[in-house]
């Protein structure tokens, strides 16, 4: 069964003279920045990483940084961003933190079989987080048509509501940021959702589901 990462993305291009030779980084437009980032996961996915002169990127960032996606992703260890995208440092920014919902500051990526969307999925209550959970709520109660128990003991109605988690993250960023939404509409940004895979290391962007305009989430 594919164990998916659900992940929201802010891409821009870089403004102005960049130090650093990285490629990711000299990207011009939003669509760069994606074409760069799913060509990275292929070279991922290969193998064929590029070969890296640490120190040197460690000296051109060290005055300032110009990094061009912000990805927003999960605590989890087996998802290790930068490498997955086989960028550099400082290439993006990366937050991490558990249970894929959006709050008015940040917002941040969950993935399948973790214990806060499991426990989401039972309307569980686990004290401090129990929050937490209610936010990933909307996103399960969403999920139509997974043959199966709408429980954690059902691997692909997990996996569908990691996704449907992913879409309503981007709902509620582009709602509750005015600023954001309006950088979008004039294409100086894009917000993209993905899913990583750790049982292949593949990447797939939900450019339909997560794009501008598409419905908010509805129970059922």
């Amino acid at each position: 069964m594919t164990v998916a990462l659900g992940a929201a993305m802010l891409l821009t291009g870089a403004a102005g003279p960049q130090p650093n030779p990285n490629d990711m980084q000299q990207a011009t437009t939003p669509a760069d920045v994606l074409r760069q980032l799913k060509e990275g996961n292929e070279r991922f996915l290969r193998g064929e990483p590029r070969k890296r002169d640490f120190a040197s990127e460690i000296r051109a960032t060290a005055g300032g940084q110009h990094a061009t996606a912000a990805v927003l992703g999960c605590v989890d260890s087996r998802v290790p961003v930068e490498t997955i995208f086989d960028a550099g440092i400082g290439d993006m920014f990366v937050a991490r933190v558990a249970g894929n919902v959006a709050h008015s500051d940040i917002v941040v990526m969950g993935h399948t079989r973790c214990g806060a969307v499991k426990s989401a999925c039972e309307h569980g209550e686990l004290g401090n987080i129990t929050g937490l959970l209610q936010k990933i709520a909307p996103a399960v109660d969403a999920v139509k048509g997974v043959p199966g128990g709408r429980d954690c003991e059902n691997e692909a109605f997990v996996d569908a509501a990691a996704q449907e988690n992913v879409r309503l993250t981007i709902h509620k960023l582009r709602e509750m940021s005015p600023i954001l939404k309006g950088l979008e509409d004039s294409h100086d940004i894009m917000i993209v959702g993905a899913l990583y895979d750790i049982s292949t290391g593949k990447v797939d962007f939900l450019d339909a589901e997560c794009a501008p305009g598409a419905p908010p989430l509805k129970g059922p």
